[in-house]
């Protein structure tokens, strides 16, 4: 079209101006000029022809059309690359979104769990907290380190009190080391023992023996000292053992009441889920709200307005929509049977296994009942035996035969009594007995008096009552005895008087 536009402007022209026009300059490319106006007529005419095609315009056009065919090949080429560009990035944003996808998975597992063990750890707290909140009203006994400095000073006070007594030589030494001294005033101390030692191997039994008595009662003395504070010391730890399981009894009352408080106090709040334990699987509707929710958070909806929304949608869709989400729930229903399965198993396992350890441990705790029960008869059996020993004594005493009378301290434990108990009612036995023998040693030597002179006279009455009783006994075995057994008695007595 180009070049017939061409023909008839060059015919129509006058043949003054046909003279060879001068080509324009134009920094752009002949290509670019060609491609915006390939299929338009050019307003210009010939001047957008290059002087060589002039004499000949059919072969231009035909190289502007190649020109025109080579410039979209390239632009082709070019979208070509682009596209494979694009689709490469493409891929790789989809590969991005995958594993970001994964990484969200595997942190909301992750959380899920911490989660779970959250929970655990703020069961076991609650647990502690309870075991914490345990204050015993019981006052447990310490021992600062006050109490043990003044112990030990005690200690050696009465080492230095309770000295051991000195032998009959050294209280014999003790008199005549000034003497001796005396006469030898130059004298060491080894030569002083030597003369004392010579000396006392010279004096005889008559002249130690004042020594030795006094040795001798001072030892006793010291034996009393030392047999009374062992005395003491024994009494005051079995009181102290007393006192021990005295509180170990009311704190193990006291934790058993506690305990069944929170017991009691568990079941009301109801049993704890375990967190072992397999979710239930999603339904194919919830699995479409997951999917939906998202897109409808976005354009700043309400949860209601949400739950509306997904809730007519899903009422309009077709069965075909719907069977993904279908398959989809009722694969994860078959993963959800399956890993009931497993953890019913696990469950069983580990009850079975409890169970089995239940076992041992009755096992054990009836063959140490069993011993005990053994120990129990043994011991049963014993008394039994000493029971059947005593009560043969006891039938073969006479019942006429007089009693022993009480001593003073039993008299006046009597009286003492009665005032206690009407001062103390309550009062175990224990402390009755611990306050009478207080008493009895707080006593005078003139109130002591009086309730010897009553044992006394009681032991005079019991004299009598023995001698009138041996002579009755006497008189009965006589008489019992057969007539050999009575002379050869004569006898013996006869000789015995002779």
């Amino acid at each position: 079209m180009a070049s017939i536009l061409a023909d008839q402007q060059s015919a129509n022209l006058p043949k003054k101006s046909r003279k060879p026009l001068k080509a324009r300059k134009n920094p752009e490319n002949e290509d670019n000029i060609m491609v915006g106006n390939a299929c338009e007529p050019s307003p210009v005419g010939l001047s957008s022809i290059p002087i060589a095609d002039k004499e000949n315009p059919k072969h231009g056009a035909r190289k502007n059309k190649k020109n025109i065919s080579e410039s979209l090949a390239v632009e082709l080429q070019k979208m070509q690359e682009k596209l494979e560009s694009l689709s490469l990035e493409k891929q790789r944003a989809e590969e991005l979104l995958k594993e970001r996808d994964a990484l969200l998975k595997q942190k909301e597992e992750e959380l899920e769990i911490r989660g779970k063990d959250q929970e655990r750890l703020q069961i076991e707290i609650k647990k502690l907290q309870k075991l914490k909140e345990f204050n015993p009203n019981v006052a447990l006994p310490t021992s600062t380190s006050e109490d043990k400095q003044k112990d030990k000073k005690e200690k050696k006070a009465k080492k230095k009190k309770d000295k051991k007594p000195c032998s009959a030589y050294i209280l014999w030494s003790k008199e005549q080391w000034n003497q001796v001294k005396s006469e030898n005033p130059g004298a060491e101390f080894k030569e002083i023992s030597n003369i004392l030692g010579s000396k006392w191997k010279s004096l005889s039994v008559e002249e130690k023996k004042p020594y030795e008595d006094r040795c001798q009662a001072d030892k006793q003395a010291y034996q009393q000292i030392v047999g009374k504070e062992k005395r003491e010391n024994e009494a005051m730890k079995l009181l102290m053992e007393q006192q021990k399981q005295r509180i170990a009894m009311e704190l193990l009352e006291q934790y058993l009441q506690f305990k069944q408080d929170g017991d009691k106090e568990a079941k009301k709040k109801g049993k704890e889920k375990d967190p072992l334990k397999p979710k239930k699987p999603l339904s194919s509707f919830f699995l479409y709200c997951n999917e939906r929710r998202p897109s409808l958070v976005t354009q700043n909806n309400n949860v209601l307005e949400i739950s509306k929304i997904v809730g007519e949608e899903w009422k309009n869709m077709t069965e075909e929509d719907r069977a993904p989400y279908e398959e989809a729930a009722k694969k994860e229903k078959e993963q959800y049977s399956r890993e009931m399965e497993l953890y019913k198993q696990k469950k069983a396992e580990e009850e079975e296994n409890i169970r089995r350890q239940e076992e041992e441990n009755t096992k054990v705790q009836k063959q140490e009942a069993l011993q005990l029960l053994k120990k129990k008869e043994k011991t049963e059996k014993i008394i039994k035996k000493v029971k059947a020993t005593h009560k043969k004594k006891k039938e073969n005493r006479d019942t006429n035969k007089p009693k022993k009378p009480p001593t003073s301290f039993l008299l006046f434990s009597k009286e003492a009594r009665k005032t206690l108990m009407e001062g103390n009612p309550g009062v175990s036995n224990s402390t009755l007995h611990a306050l009478i023998s207080v008493r009895w040693k707080e006593l005078n030597e003139a109130d002591k008096k009086i309730w010897n002179e009553k044992a006394a006279e009681e032991m005079e009455a019991y004299k009598k009552a023995m001698e009138e009783y041996n002579r009755s006994t006497e008189a009965e075995g006589n008489k019992s005895l057969p007539t050999d057994k009575v002379q050869s008695r004569k006898l013996n007595v006869f000789k015995e008087v002779h």
